[in-house]
């Protein structure tokens, strides 16, 4: 997995690089360039392209003119815009030194009067501009220089991060590149998983740039970005002499009237993810309609009140905790006094894992002092809504500060706390973060929840670590929901449709 960091974090990697791994800052810059010319002729035939490279005066610039001389080279239409003048140092003037003794065509940008047909000429826009020093508002000549590009370009890359994005917060500095692909170095820088700024990345392709893997591990970076390495090394691999006993034992407590489709999408997404035995522990009320729905999963009829699961029925629910391998709570429950104490006298007495979702974690809400007689891993699984009922905290505070709210939450309790939304977060007890980089905007939709829910608690019955088991879930999910998107349209696409397309999720990792 890549690691995502902040900038300063990120500098202190690319001095470690020169220090611990002997690799010059001039080698750095060199094999960044080269990582956006080769991704430039993955979409282009640069020798048959017009480019043109806009240029800020940091290292960023420096990467853009390094660029520019590779192009040159290779046969590329290519001229350079300077957009803050000329004068370089260090790394970049080297590359700017080089290039000034080149026949690459370059001008200072000093008007903006016919520049935007100027871009409209050129079949590749480079933006080197910025980079990730950013902070503050962008002025003068960089922000006329970035509305014109975006108005008029046919095809932005941006080297490291989109020109005009805070790469810490993913804040808009006034204005902002809104490219088609950025190129980004040695890491993920956080900003491009937080918005607003995700949303102007365009697709984002991440380099190493030769530095070693040891310097990274010495920074002691604790976010990682999800990838499918990572998840398929979670997938139990199966065994010829085996039984369905070896791939978990989970029950799920869920359901109430009306609400008998998330006990069900959640039983069959953990099918589809590969737990060996499932029952649905469910108020009679509605067990008659899963029976019917489901034919692989088992269903405990449980006496019910209103609807909802009656607390007697903790008698029949206690012993099938204590006979699985892990559990799900809270997918369609309903809220109630009687669901308050079921989901407290269950988190009492687990000694598996749990995962609590919906409204469980609504009751838990109510009663956060049953956290402190826990004995079992907890994964909480809120959206910002429900984060809020947890922390007390407004919701905007928690979308602008998803990163520190989660790690704050999961530090206070001891467990797991899956935030989702798009670039879903999730955090161990022991502070390690997990983004996610699959999904889109079809997920938004009644009973995703459910889905991902089920998939992470096959996980933890299958013996993953809870976090690795929450990270590898909300990647199968968004994975699936790609899959699903391209299938039916994101408006059309529904949680039953990411179900069925798990199996293709998983069989994609699995074959990589």
């Amino acid at each position: 997995m890549f690691k995502a960091c902040y900038s300063q974090e990120m500098r202190a990697v690319d001095r470690a690089a020169e220090a611990l791994g002997a690799v010059p800052g001039i080698i750095l810059m060199e094999n960044a360039a080269l990582a956006c010319v080769n991704e430039i002729k993955k979409n282009f035939d640069s020798t048959k392209s017009s480019i043109a490279v806009f240029c800020g005066k940091g290292n960023n610039g420096g990467d853009g003119l390094a660029i520019a001389r590779h192009l040159y080279n290779a046969g590329a239409d290519i001229t350079v815009f300077l957009v803050s003048g000329n004068e370089f140092k260090g790394d970049a003037k080297i590359n700017f030194d080089i290039i000034n003794n080149m026949d690459v065509p370059m001008e200072a940008v000093t008007d903006t009067e016919e520049l935007s047909y100027i871009v409209r000429s050129f079949d590749i826009v480079v933006d080197a501009i910025l980079g990730t020093g950013i902070s503050g508002t962008v002025r003068g000549m960089a922000y006329d220089v970035i509305g014109i590009i975006n108005d008029n370009a046919k095809y932005v890359l941006s080297v490291d991060v989109p020109s005009g994005i805070n790469s810490d917060s993913g804040e808009i500095c006034g204005v902002c590149i809104n490219a088609n692909k950025t190129v980004t170095f040695g890491a993920y820088k956080i900003g491009m998983f937080l918005y607003p700024g995700a949303d102007f990345t365009g697709e984002i392709v991440v380099d190493a740039i030769s530095i070693p893997q040891h310097v990274l591990n010495s920074q002691n970076l604790q976010i990682n970005v999800t990838d499918s390495e990572f998840v398929r090394s979670i997938i139990k691999q199966r065994t010829n002499n085996s039984h369905k006993g070896d791939y978990g034992k989970l029950l799920i407590i869920a359901g109430s009237r009306g609400m008998s489709g998330a006990a069900y999408m959640s039983a069959q997404a953990a099918l589809k993810t590969g737990a060996g035995l499932i029952t649905i522990a469910c108020c009679n009320s509605i067990n008659d309609i899963l029976e019917t729905k489901t034919t692989e999963v088992m269903t405990i009829p449980l006496p019910d009140t209103a609807g909802h699961i009656a607390y007697p029925a903790i008698s029949d629910i206690l012993p099938q905790v204590e006979k699985s391998d892990a559990v799900l709570i809270g997918p369609g429950l309903g809220r109630s006094k009687d669901v308050e104490d079921i989901v407290c006298a269950v988190l009492k007495n687990s000694r598996v894992p749990v995962i609590v979702d919906a409204d469980a974690i609504w009751a838990v809400a109510k009663n956060k002092s049953v956290l402190a007689d826990c004995a079992c891993e907890i994964v909480f699984t809120p959206h910002a809504m429900e984060l809020s009922y947890l922390t007390g905290l407004d919701i905007a505070y928690i979308e602008e500060n998803r990163i520190e709210v989660s790690k704050e939450l999961s530090e206070e309790y001891g467990a797991t706390v899956l935030l989702k939304g798009h670039h879903t977060i999730v955090t161990a007890p022991d502070l390690t973060q997990y983004i996610n980089n699959t999904g889109n905007p079809g997920l938004a939709s009644g009973g995703s929840g459910d889905v991902l829910a089920g998939i992470i608690a096959a996980f933890a019955a299958q013996g993953a670590d809870s976090a690795a088991a929450a990270a590898a879930a909300a990647y199968i999910h968004g994975l699936a929901g790609d899959i699903a998107s391209r299938r039916f349209g994101m408006e059309s696409m529904t949680a039953c449709d990411v179900l069925g397309c798990l199996p293709d999720a998983i069989g994609q990792i699995t074959v990589e």
